[in-house]
């Protein structure tokens, strides 16, 4: 059964420690993994803006996806919020692993 993968950029490392840490309690994600900080450069209002950005990659069930979604939206401090679907193959107890760890729809 594939899962799904989440990834996120957050403004700094505590605001991807308290989405990761809500979204865990809550059972939308059975895990979460904050990377080091990266360089980001993209338009935004008509400029051109270079900041740091924290990665932050979310595992859940597919059928989670939308209510992760949603919970991220209100949680993330962005007006706009990247969030990307990423489906994930991985070895069977893992997933198995990730189904156990968070809520049925």
């Amino acid at each position: 059964m594939p899962m799904l993968a989440i990834l996120t950029n957050c403004p700094d490392e505590d605001s991807a420690d308290e989405i990761a840490q809500a979204l865990i309690l809550a059972r939308l994600a059975a895990c979460a993994n904050r990377y080091p900080p990266i360089r980001s450069l993209y338009h935004w209002n008509g400029e051109v803006a270079s900041e740091t950005e924290v990665p932050l990659l979310l595992k859940t069930r597919p059928e989670l996806g939308d209510a992760l979604e949603a919970e991220l939206r209100d949680l993330h401090p962005y007006d706009t919020p990247p969030i990307l679907r990423i489906p994930m193959e991985a070895n069977a107890d893992f997933l198995a692993w990730i189904a156990e760890e968070t809520r049925a729809p």
